[in-house]
């Protein structure tokens, strides 16, 4: 698991220990892990360093690969050249792995910032005009297409999905777009005002936590005839605007303030989707979401206001 302290890369890797055992996942990340990391091995890994990787590889025998590590949207807007670096020169490393047989099986996240300004927002379709004008847009598109001609020219099973926002309580937001669906969970939970750097009419596709881990873990347990799709599955859940989620927290805690300030990630929000169509990904593995908005709500809240909850 590279990336295993970010937001997904923590629940995700937590969900595979319990599945596969804890010490048949490692954990692997440049930033420090978190006590519930350290029950399992962990190495200190630069994605940057293919030969520490091939060192990993061979120590624990490793025969999957979860490559989460990127810098996300908003701070890649930020520092454009050395985000591109990272994002896609790790990721070409990994899929050399897989060329050279170092390693079975590959899962990389896509985005639904691969879709940009001439997308169709509503419903939008598996095949449809990507046109992404950010940095981690341009990076997960290319990433796509690089994903797709190493299955076809290499045969290396890659495996992905578009990730709509997602939303979960163990790790603070870690500089996406979408990420006020996260905190403005974390200043409810803490009785604090909140104010969103988005409009409270702006429409986003977004996912509860635990949705996208069990997606993720369908995915790279289907059978590979069963897959059409080598580039990236779009996936979904619920769409909503910061007002709906405002209201939905306001039905636990009635006096709970919002303000909204949009700043330089209105654009970037603008410029996604308002909802996903993932029939494909229904039809070809069967995947179903199980989280509506207050029924995220309801856990969100209900684990941030534990002190264990608050201080992951």
């Amino acid at each position: 698991m590279i990336g295993a302290c970010g937001q997904l890369g923590s629940e995700l890797t937590i969900e595979l220990r319990n599945v596969y055992g804890v010490d048949n996942v490692i954990a692997s990340d440049i930033k420090p892990p978190s006590d519930e990391l350290l029950e399992g091995p962990f190495e200190n890994i630069d994605v940057l360093n293919k030969s520490v990787l091939i060192d990993a590889i061979k120590k624990y025998k490793i025969k999957e690969i979860y490559h989460l590590a990127a810098v996300l949207s908003a701070k890649a807007e930020l520092n454009p050249l050395p985000s591109w670096e990272l994002n896609m020169q790790s990721l070409l490393n990994i899929l050399e792995l897989g060329r050279e047989k170092l390693v079975n099986r590959i899962f990389w996240p896509s985005s639904i910032a691969v879709f940009g300004p001439t997308t169709p927002r509503k419903d939008t379709h598996q095949h449809t005009i990507m046109d992404p004008n950010t940095v981690y847009g341009i990076s997960k598109l290319a990433g796509e297409r690089w994903l797709e001609y190493y299955y076809q020219h290499f045969n290396v099973d890659v495996r992905s999905l578009r990730y709509p926002g997602l939303i979960g309580y163990k790790t603070a937001p870690g500089g996406g777009t979408t990420d006020y669906a996260v905190d403005i969970y974390f200043h409810a939970a803490d009785n604090k005002p909140y104010d969103c750097f988005l409009q409270s009419n702006t429409y986003l596709p977004m996912m509860y936590m635990e949705d996208a881990v069990n997606a993720t873990i369908e995915l790279m347990q289907s059978d590979a005839h069963r897959l059409n799709i080598r580039s990236s599955y779009n996936v979904g859940a619920f769409s909503v605007c910061p007002k709906d989620i405002a209201n939905s927290i306001h039905k636990v805690i009635p006096d709970f303030q919002v303000t909204y300030h949009p700043d330089f990630r209105q654009k970037i929000a603008d410029s996604w989707p308002e909802s996903i169509d993932d029939r494909h990904a229904r039809n070809d593995w069967g995947w179903k979401h199980h989280f509506n908005l207050d029924k995220m709500t309801d856990t969100m809240l209900k684990n941030l206001k534990q002190p264990a909850g608050l201080n992951t």
